[in-house]
């Protein structure tokens, strides 16, 4: 079959927004026309303060200088040891993501244990964004629930800073999204499960959310996959979101086949779908997984798929309105 489950991207995919507080880490330094003078450097290395250091630290990445890079990893561990008081512990943090050692930096946190309130909820987004980009599964998950007390509907609201855009500003995303995917790639995929079911918002993301915990109990809970997956396309249907519908229809295909199913009944909602709403693309690729095509039919539609600006192909889709594809998922029965 040419549809594959819809893709963890695809599914948890939100639009940046901009945020009311700034990134935890200092705005991207300035780019530079030279790198740090030799001179200079040992000056820092060998006096320097944190933020000395730290704006060292954004020359060797600018310039992919590594063995300085290295130097300055390792004077960072040593130039503020404890006791330290907490603005010190988050700024030699904080400059440690700047020289890329975010492996590092849960040995400078432990220097400081927070008190309720703003310092811990500081101190515990800095260990989730270093564990984030180490890859420390185990760590991110534990450091998003601590920050909600274990709590995981709160986290829907939460907007996480994960990177910057084009232009340098934020680009957030829902922390319970975020503690999703950190869970899926550390194997717990029934905690995961519980983590999306979690959340409260309707329509799209509701949707998309729904649509993945359906693909995670595909192999683990076949029985509650399925009614998981028909609310998701009610979601995406009242949302209209036609595509995401696709989608889902998609996965819901290829999960009945990969549980022995025929696939007749989301094969044939799907080409409803995509008839109502002028997607030549995906009939295409219905009619060319069909069984009696002949070789040259299968050969020539292949070519289309490919081609997609030729006639048929899918840059050249037509837009139906809302009103004429209302009831494109399951149309109401005469």
């Amino acid at each position: 079959m040419g549809f594959l489950p819809l893709s963890l991207t695809l599914l948890l995919a939100a639009t940046p927004i901009a945020v009311q507080e700034p990134p935890l880490q200092d705005k991207a330094a300035p780019v530079l026309e030279q790198a740090m003078a030799p001179e200079a450097f040992e000056a820092v290395l060998l006096e320097g303060d944190i933020p000395a250091l730290q704006l060292a630290c954004a020359d060797a990445v600018q310039f992919g200088l590594q063995e300085r890079l290295r130097l300055l990893r390792n004077r960072l561990m040593e130039v503020a040891p404890a006791p330290q008081p907490f603005e010190v512990v988050m700024a030699n943090a904080q400059a440690l993501m700047q020289c890329k050692a975010p492996d590092s930096v849960p040995v400078v946190l432990a220097r400081f244990g927070p008190a309720p309130g703003r310092q811990r909820r500081e101190w515990l987004l800095l260990s989730w964004q270093a564990a984030a980009a180490a890859f420390d599964q185990d760590r991110a998950v534990l450091a998003l629930m601590r920050l909600v007390e274990g709590d995981r509907s709160r986290l829907e609201e939460e907007r996480l800073i994960v990177g910057l855009d084009d232009e340098g500003q934020p680009q957030t995303r829902s922390a319970l999204d975020l503690l999703a995917e950190h869970q899926i790639a550390n194997g717990q995929e029934s905690e995961a499960v519980l983590t999306l079911l979690a959340a409260r918002t309707p329509g799209v993301a509701a949707a998309r959310r729904l649509g993945l915990a359906s693909e995670l109990l595909g192999a683990l809970e076949p029985e509650r996959s399925g009614p998981l997956l028909e609310a998701a396309l009610d979601q995406a249907a009242a949302a209209q979101a036609w595509n995401l519908a696709e989608d889902l229809l998609r996965l819901q295909l290829a999960l009945e086949l990969e549980n022995g199913g025929s696939g007749d009944r989301p094969r044939e909602r799907l080409r409803r779908l995509a008839t109502r709403v002028d997607d030549r693309f995906t009939l295409l690729d219905l009619d060319r997984e069909s069984s009696d095509l002949g070789s040259e039919e299968r050969q020539q539609l292949d070519q289309e798929l490919r081609s997609p600006r030729a006639p048929g192909g899918h840059a050249a889709l037509g837009e139906s309105r809302p009103s004429e594809v209302e009831a494109a998922v399951d149309p109401p029965q005469p």
